[in-house]
């Protein structure tokens, strides 16, 4: 019997194809499979931290985008009376996302643009086998090469210019 690809493999196979709109999701197992014709949803037998490391280290090796990334804002109120191990599940998660700058939105919320993506562009889900609520990573995927701060730039010298 064939052996699955690593998520490694699979992710250095894609990411090449993916690039500014695209997302990459690290979500837990209650996570819904979406119907939007753009989102692919792979499952992997990798706990979800380690999931989000395998994302990250691809993606830093990556030039032509880099992510945004996002998590639910309901998971800093989580109590942990409610989901033994939470506490140390965002401490893990905060040291894993250290030094990056990190969006915290309503799940909701980043469901919807997640959702409206999928219409037009890729979003590849990958979901673990995690049983915790609102511990999905999101990567929603930029240029690269390209800041926001140069867009402004170019859209005002076009301005200017005519």
């Amino acid at each position: 019997m064939a052996q699955a690809p690593s998520l490694e493999t699979m992710l250095k196979a894609k990411l090449p194809a993916l690039g500014h709109r695209n997302w990459i999701v690290v979500a837990d197992s209650a996570y819904p499979l979406q119907t939007a014709p753009g989102i692919e949803t792979i499952t992997v037998n990798m706990s979800q931290l380690e999931a989000v490391k395998v994302v990250m280290a691809a993606l830093s090796k990556t030039r032509h985008v880099r992510p945004t990334i996002m998590v639910d804002k309901e998971l800093q109120f989580v109590p942990e009376a409610d989901a033994k191990g939470i506490s140390s599940y965002r401490k893990s998660l905060d040291g894993l996302l250290k030094g990056k700058t990190v969006a915290r939105e309503l799940h909701e919320e980043i469901i919807a643009k997640l959702d409206e993506a999928g219409k037009t562009f890729k979003v590849l889900l990958i979901k673990t086998p995690h049983i915790q609520p609102y511990t999905s990573v999101f990567f929603q995927l930029e240029c690269g090469y390209w800041s926001g701060d140069a867009e402004a730039r170019l859209r005002e010298a076009m301005k200017k210019g005519g």
